[in-house]
């Protein structure tokens, strides 16, 4: 038995007036049809321990130890020599009670002191009301438990997740910013007239990039806005062999999205398209419907020289992202046809954005 569980229980006063009450409990049912109150006294005095170590015993040791653990046979074993011991114990406390309370006079022995099925009863009644408050205690404590540890593994995992969000809008910064650079230097290099218009453009975008993406949710058409940004700016480098198609619904201020959700996909479509007969060409659609966002692009690529499973760092970063803040609330088909590499997403629903 665990004695130290029972001696430093905070419910010593507690158990202290359980057993008074037992006791006169014992007394009022051993009183029935009898006069006799100092045998009934005395009577329900040595029975009292008896049914306190049976008690205890169960739920200290039998409980814990063989049913809680589920070794049931064990549990039904030695709750059968608890049962004979303490059967034991009761036929000494009713004999002993005869012999010196009775002077040996049956007549003189209350009723329901006699019967030993009903003196064990009773004593079982208690230890029975005692181990099923006693489980129901430890389920309580453990479903609390469970549900501490289950918030800790959510919180855990919420911050595994944001840190991973952070990670990869980190990625996306020097990613952009090295393709953008790297446009600006061509244009330095030729001492292009139209470098100041790039570094205006570049400077908006990164006003965009640097204050808006740690925001949870930025607007749809402030996205679209720096998506027009960027395309002037690959206009600039590409001159008379871009062809750019876009179309965008008209949106809202209030329709949000994650930010630097669709750049992305403008900027990969740029970095890794092709010229074909002498052109790039870059289709972009952007549809809203109800709260379900349709974003489309494709771009010119010669399907022979791509690299099977090969993407470029920003789309698979988006797919993490989109796995992250959008997660089975989204489609996104990726394939190469006919020298087009074409992207479709869908957002289901707009409102179900992950808070990460």
């Amino acid at each position: 038995m665990n004695l130290n569980q029972l001696n430093k229980t905070k419910f010593i006063p507690l158990h202290f007036i359980f057993w008074v009450a037992v006791w006169f409990f014992f007394v009022y049912f051993f009183s029935y049809n009898s006069n006799n109150t100092n045998y009934v006294i005395w009577f329900s005095s040595f029975l009292l321990p008896i049914t306190m170590i049976t008690t205890y015993f169960v739920v200290y040791y039998l409980i814990p130890k063989y049913l809680l653990t589920k070794k049931y046979k064990h549990f039904a074993l030695y709750s059968a020599y608890t049962l004979v011991f303490s059967t034991y114990l009761i036929i000494i406390a009713i004999f002993g009670s005869f012999v010196f309370l009775s002077n040996m006079e049956l007549k003189n022995m209350p009723p329901m002191s006699r019967n030993y099925i009903f003196v064990l009863i009773l004593v079982y009644l208690v230890v029975f009301i005692v181990s099923f408050i006693s489980l129901l205690n430890h389920n309580f404590k453990t479903q609390t438990e469970n549900k501490e540890l289950l918030n800790k593994i959510l919180e855990t995992q919420l911050q595994i997740k944001s840190q991973e969000l952070q990670y990869l809008k980190k990625q996306i910064h020097p990613h952009f910013l090295f393709n953008t650079l790297n446009t600006i230097y061509g244009f330095a290099l030729k001492q292009s007239k139209n470098t100041p218009d790039i570094i205006l453009k570049l400077s908006n975008l990164l006003d965009y990039i640097l204050y808006q993406v740690d925001k949870p949710k930025v607007s749809l058409k402030e996205e679209i806005s720096h998506i027009k940004e960027y395309i002037g700016l690959e206009k600039m480098r590409f001159q008379d062999t871009l062809k750019v198609t876009f179309i965008a619904d008209d949106i809202l201020e209030d329709i949000q999205i994650a930010p630097m959700l669709l750049i992305p996909f403008v900027e990969n479509a740029f970095k890794h398209g092709s010229l074909i007969d002498g052109f790039l060409k870059v289709e972009i659609l952007v549809k809203l419907s109800e709260n379900q966002l349709l974003f489309s692009i494709k771009n010119t690529v010669f399907t022979d020289e791509l690299k099977p499973n090969k993407v470029g760092i920003g789309l698979e970063n988006i797919k993490k992202r989109l796995d992250l803040l959008y997660k089975n609330n989204h489609k996104l088909d990726i394939k190469n046809k006919n020298n087009w590499f074409i992207v479709n997403l869908t957002i289901l629903n707009l409102n179900n954005l992950k808070n990460v």
